[in-house]
């Protein structure tokens, strides 16, 4: 899992030059971003990243001017466990096109409850802060991308 965080304000990443913790607003995800103490050019988010609550993924899917994917998932659900690895090649193939999230339906049920997941994995991408397109079911990083485009 990455090791980016969100929280209500944006995407908190660590500078590969420096170390510092710098956050990436929700509104600024597709620009470049510069690292507050040594200036270097953050790197967009290129790995899944776990949403904690329904509070965040609402300011996340509201602010963010790149398309959101979000994987809804559980760990006791093995396509769930066979899908991880695909969903993170398409983060780091996309970083910096959109957004890949993770939610856990068990840890987060209002966002499951709230969207009407009754199967998992089920992907549903977000842009302008509405879903656009949703899928269920594992499927290869090829298949997913193929989604993702096709809901833009």
């Amino acid at each position: 899992m990455s090791t980016a965080i969100l929280d209500q304000a944006g995407v908190v990443i660590a500078c590969a030059a420096c170390g510092q913790k710098n956050r990436l607003r929700y509104d600024r995800l597709g620009s470049e971003n510069r690292c507050g103490k040594c200036h270097a050019t953050l790197a967009a988010p290129a790995e899944p990243i776990e949403v904690s609550d329904a509070a965040t993924f609402d300011s996340l899917v509201s602010s963010s001017p790149l398309p959101v994917v979000v994987d809804f998932w559980a760990p006791w659900c093995g396509p769930c466990r066979m899908v991880a690895p695909e969903i993170a090649r398409v983060a780091s193939r996309n970083a910096g096109r959109y957004l890949v999230v993770k939610v856990n339906t068990d840890e987060v049920p209002e966002l499951g409850d709230r969207f009407g997941i009754r199967s998992i994995p089920t992907m549903a991408v977000f842009k302008g802060g509405r879903e656009a397109a949703r899928t269920a079911g594992a499927r290869p990083a090829a298949d997913i991308e193929a989604f993702v485009q096709s809901a833009r």
